[in-house]
């Protein structure tokens, strides 16, 4: 996968993982993602980690890493030398200026897609949209937000968790 999703890696993930391999569902996947975005480290490499160490132990969790960043990691120094070389030359300018475009594009569907099953749970959607509005909009530091956010979003999932348990019990 690190070899085929050159620029991210995680709308290929969630491709693989959700849609074509059903490893996990779109709400497992955005959950599990979601602690991944908590931890130190990158988003997709701690998502290999954890889908690793889910299904294989610790052997899955190093057969995900290496799988992931091993080839990607001497391509990019590859083009890091190639690069210092030309960086200078207009074609290597706009070649970069379109990478960027597509990235962007890359993007923007993945966040779709992680948001498709935040629909069902409006608590869920409001605590993405104040997390979006306070770093993106207000520029709150991410820690701090998340500091507050997180303890929040949880106490909103085990109420509507116990909600539905109680609707659950009063249809029996």
């Amino acid at each position: 996968m690190g070899l085929t999703s050159f620029g991210g890696a995680l709308p290929l993930a969630r491709r693989t993982i959700v849609e074509r391999h059903r490893w996990l569902s779109g709400a497992e996947f955005t959950d599990l993602l979601g602690l991944c975005q908590f931890l130190p480290g990158g988003n997709v490499i701690n998502l290999a980690v954890a889908i690793g160490m889910r299904f294989q132990g610790w052997r899955g969790a190093l057969a995900g890493l290496l799988g992931l960043i091993a080839g990607p990691s001497l391509i990019v120094i590859g083009l890091g030398v190639l690069y210092e070389h030309t960086q200078n030359d207009p074609h290597v300018q706009h070649l970069f200026a379109g990478l960027a475009a597509a990235a962007s594009g890359l993007l923007i569907a993945m966040a779709a897609k992680i948001l498709m099953p935040l629909r069902r749970n409006p608590a869920a959607a409001g605590i993405a949209a104040l997390g979006f509005v306070a770093i993106a909009v207000l520029r709150f530091p991410l820690l701090p937000t998340m500091l507050v956010l997180t303890p929040v979003s949880i106490a909103l999932a085990a109420h509507t968790a116990a909600r539905s348990a109680d609707a659950r019990g009063a249809e029996r």
